[in-house]
């Protein structure tokens, strides 16, 4: 189906990006998937060449364009280019990270940390999953206390995207340990700071370029300049900006189900079996037909979701249907594909195995689907 969503210069911003990818990363995708990260210069050349921080304020060194559509475009093309796992840094950057510096941020910390942030040069992170806490962010044991002009912050997050890399950590506190929701905030802690300690590199199933790390926090003195919204209200601030995250998860789900479906359809017209390509034969036509049926709808979706945030209007349940709906389908296409690719699809050196490695977390980060289902079934009453 024809998509109605993008108009002219997010074509040629398409174009840029699709240039820029297989010049900047895709010659070197192995390579960093074997060292388990990319390296730091990937912001900073993405950021010469206007790739983050597009809803900047140009005096800030952004592109002052508040559209979505642009990291739409930016997300669906690190997907097509089979570069998950180098990727995901920046779309978290741009997608997840950028809207609390954005909406929160104090004049002095705009100034501060928006042109940084715009040209690559501060790489940013979230920092809300502790050990042995996953959804229930009211539970969490990492604290922050006052002490006159700083927080004393102590505690460990793990799984953190971006955390070896980050140079400002969003890191989701306990400012009253005695509250639940409403004793915790938002500080953001630099590089370099007293106490404040990367762990070692986790080894994933896949997502291999993606710098995923446990990050560490003993008597860190963050001073109260670097309180990013008001105290007490975090996880208000962490709910607000839930919808844009789990919609760029949604986008970049529906892109990666279209890039499989394009290896695979190529793979079935081209490998023989019984001295026919088996694209010919009737299960193949059934498999890759409901699968570029359910993606057509769940683009035409998340389309629709986009055009909603853009509008002010995209809300969380919407959003959770988005997030699970389409990493849900993303899974299901991904395994379709590597059993139609045989043997060969088991064999990491096709892209196909690759993808489906990448593939897996989607169903967990973010938020589960059990989760989202959870969102969705109380909007109903239940």
């Amino acid at each position: 189906m024809h998509r109605r969503l993008f108009e002219a210069e997010h074509e040629a911003f398409r174009e840029s990006v699709r240039a820029f990818l297989t010049k900047e990363v895709t010659p070197h995708l192995t390579a960093w998937e074997a060292d388990g990260i990319v390296p730091r210069e990937l912001f900073t050349t993405a950021g010469a060449a206007g790739f983050l921080g597009m809803a900047i304020p140009i005096e800030l060194g952004g592109g002052g364009v508040a559209d979505f559509r642009f990291n739409a475009v930016l997300d669906e093309e690190i997907m097509r280019g089979g570069a998950a796992g180098a990727g995901l840094g920046l779309s978290l950057h741009n997608d997840i990270c950028l809207p609390y510096f954005l909406d929160l941020a104090t004049e002095e910390q705009r100034q501060r940390w928006l042109p940084g942030i715009a040209s690559g040069e501060l790489i940013t992170a979230i920092a809300m999953t502790e050990p042995g806490m996953g959804s229930d962010l009211a539970g969490m044991a990492t604290t922050a206390y006052r002490q006159a002009d700083h927080y004393l912050v102590n505690g460990t997050k793990t799984f953190i995207t971006n955390g070896i890399n980050a140079d400002l950590v969003i890191v989701a506190v306990k400012t009253d340990p005695g509250q639940r929701h409403q004793g915790m905030s938002l500080l953001v802690v630099e590089r370099g700071m007293a106490g404040f300690e990367r762990g070692r590199k986790l080894v994933k199933l896949g997502q291999h370029a993606q710098d995923t790390a446990e990050l560490f926090f003993r008597d860190v003195r963050v001073p109260v300049d670097n309180l990013l919204g008001t105290p007490g209200r975090g996880f208000i601030h962490l709910v607000d900006r839930l919808p844009q995250e789990r919609l760029s998860m949604a986008v970049a789900a529906v892109a990666a189900a279209q890039a499989a479906l394009d290896l695979t359809l190529a793979y079935v017209k081209d490998r023989k079996a019984f001295g026919q390509p088996i694209g010919s034969f009737q299960n193949t036509r059934f498999r890759l037909a409901e699968m570029a049926t359910e993606i057509d709808i769940a683009q035409t979706f998340t389309d629709r979701c986009i055009e909603a945030l853009n509008d002010g209007e995209l809300t969380v349940v919407d959003a959770a249907k988005a997030k699970w709906w389409c990493t849900e389908l993303q899974g299901r296409v991904l395994d379709g594909c590597v059993q139609l690719h045989g043997g060969y699809g088991y064999m990491l050196e096709y892209p196909i195995a690759r993808a489906f490695a990448d593939a897996r977390v989607t169903r967990i980060y973010g938020g589960t689907t059990e989760i989202m289902k959870e969102v969705i079934g109380r909007s109903l009453g239940l």
